[in-house]
């Protein structure tokens, strides 16, 4: 994926996550879950596209 199309992609997200955050009244602590669960949604996807999150899963803690 080109690195112009994952900074749109970012910016689109951005931009979207504040509209929302800005003119849709709802409560703090559920504007903090939907702004927990976007970025962390956001740092898998970007976890994926550099090819990172592959690599995590052979790590193992235990046997």
């Amino acid at each position: 994926m080109p690195l112009l199309q994952v900074v749109m992609t970012l910016i689109v997200v951005g931009v979207l996550l504040w509209l929302v955050n800005r003119f849709i009244p709802m409560a703090s602590s559920i504007k903090s879950i939907l702004n927990a669960v976007v970025v962390i949604a956001v740092v898998l996807w970007l976890l994926n596209v550099f090819g990172l999150l592959h690599s995590l899963s052979n790590i193992h803690i235990g046997k």
